[in-house]
């Protein structure tokens, strides 16, 4: 078989991705062709892909190659872990709505850094769609890595029919951190987990057909685990489930948590991941300064280790032998979560067999749960229809509509940072260059000006204001 990895630059995905992969018995002999436009980190990589085939016996062969349709050419598996713009964009990302007041720790998913990276990589993974209805083998699966997740395979399931499925760990971090909290193993919990890309809801926890939830939110009122996750477990506490994602990733996607000094004082005080500021941006650029001249991969040991956690290996592995096996994925909604929009992407469990992916029938989720996936899904489709439609408009009207943004921006506020941004990461965005936003100047209101009367049906009127009549219902 041929396994394409497009964005193979990447120092831990795919280097991660790799190992899993040819410690996998059903996946030796493969070709690796390996992508990416940068050409000292891909030749890297190349090497020591070689010295890990080479030094640990296996029959695999890798190339590498600058030429995207070449590395997907007849191959069996693509598997896309792309960043457009690299650090320099993601700077832009989190430092101009830093400016107007937009905190973010992570900005990879939602909010005006999510929303960008999309406007970004969406075009991108259109073309790698493309490509492989083109030249791949037929039936190739498409496994996607690139971020915001949800708005990416959003778009992929708007624009091509390759069979795709998007892969997140967050199902699997959280386990761990629920198996802890409760001492009961990670692979005896019984569990669903259903909603959107870093938004889904554990909706079902036991243990030998015991509800682990009781137990569970017990452990979460006392101070020593609630210091661990205060954002994720303040919103069980308020909505009734438990989250996949992190404090410094749910407290971008909500309003609650980040948009005054005093709710981040409160709940995002931890340091890094756990609600600092630009976190995620300073641990990229420190990396990337770290290893610009120095090559990362000489460090590591080429011998083979225990596969990761990672389910790209395991969903090649099941539709290579048949052998089935379920997982957390991310799909096109086609009915698969009845209460929200057809069409969006959804993470639900999937089964991968011989014939492919088998996502999972949930249903409805709970009212609130999904009232919150909503405000996150009305953001996901205002910002894939800009990046498809190259319409700048549509791209402000999605900041606008973030939980966060909105919290601390006006509209006028939101508009100017937007342009702020499609100035400065306009290298990145070809889709953008013959449209731009509309400026919308501030009216300025004399001291004597008087607000202009409109007569009304006095029929209708229950008053009068400002000299008008009031109508039932104002």
């Amino acid at each position: 078989m041929k396994i394409a990895m497009i964005g193979a630059g990447s120092i831990v995905f795919a280097k991660t991705l790799i190992n899993d992969m040819l410690a996998t018995p059903a996946l030796q002999g493969a070709t690796y062709a390996l992508m990416s436009p940068t050409e000292p980190k891909l030749r890297r990589m190349e090497a020591f892909v070689g010295r890990m085939i080479a030094d640990n016996g296996l029959p695999a062969q890798v190339y590498a190659t600058t030429d995207r349709r070449d590395a997907i050419r007849d191959a069996d598996y693509v598997i896309c872990m792309v960043q457009v713009g690299g650090v320099e964009a993601f700077k832009y990302d989190y430092e101009i709505p830093l400016t107007y007041g937009v905190d973010q720790c992570i900005g990879d998913t939602l909010g005006p850094g999510g929303v960008f990276r999309a406007l970004r990589g969406i075009p991108v993974l259109q073309q790698i769609a493309d490509d492989m209805a083109q030249v791949a083998k037929p039936g190739a699966l498409l496994l996607n890595y690139t971020n915001p997740m949800a708005m990416c395979c959003y778009a992929l399931g708007l624009v091509s029919d390759v069979p795709f499925i998007g892969l997140c760990h967050g199902v699997q971090t959280t386990l761990d951190l629920i198996a802890g909290y409760v001492g009961v193993p990670k692979a005896e919990i019984d569990y669903l987990c259903a909603g959107t890309n870093h938004m889904a809801w554990f909706l079902k926890l036991a243990h030998a057909g015991q509800d682990l939830y009781p137990r569970f939110k017990a452990l979460c009122e006392r101070p020593e685990y609630y210091v661990n996750e205060k954002v994720r477990i303040e919103v069980m506490r308020h909505f009734g489930y438990f989250m996949t994602e992190s404090t410094g990733h749910l407290s971008e996607y909500v309003p609650w948590f980040r948009g005054s000094a005093r709710a981040l004082r409160r709940y995002c005080d931890q340091p890094a991941f756990g609600g600092e500021s630009g976190a995620y941006y300073t641990w990229c650029a420190r990396i990337a300064e770290k290893y610009r001249a120095v090559d990362p991969l000489q460090f590591e040991s080429p011998l083979l280790e225990p596969r990761s956690a990672e389910y790209c290996t395991y969903i090649l592995e099941a539709h290579a032998t048949g052998a089935p096996v379920r997982l957390q994925g991310n799909v096109r909604n086609d009915g698969y979560i009845t209460n929200l929009p057809s069409g969006c992407c959804v993470e639900v469990p999937v089964y991968v067999d011989r014939e492919g992916l088998h996502p999972l029938r949930v249903g409805d989720l709970p009212i609130q749960c999904a009232a919150l996936n909503q405000s996150n899904v009305t953001v996901q489709a205002l910002a894939v229809e800009a990046a498809l439609t190259g319409d700048p408009e549509l791209a402000m009207q999605a900041i606008a509509m973030d939980p966060l943004t909105s919290a601390v921006c006006t509209l006028a506020e939101v508009r100017e940072m937007t342009a702020a941004l499609f100035a400065a990461e306009a290298p990145w965005l070809p889709q953008f260059t013959s449209a731009s936003l509309r400026p919308t100047p501030h009216i300025d209101i004399p001291a004597d000006v008087k607000p202009v009367e409109v007569p009304l049906d006095p029929a209708l009127a229950i008053g009068k204001r400002f000299g008008t009549l009031v109508t039932q219902g104002e």
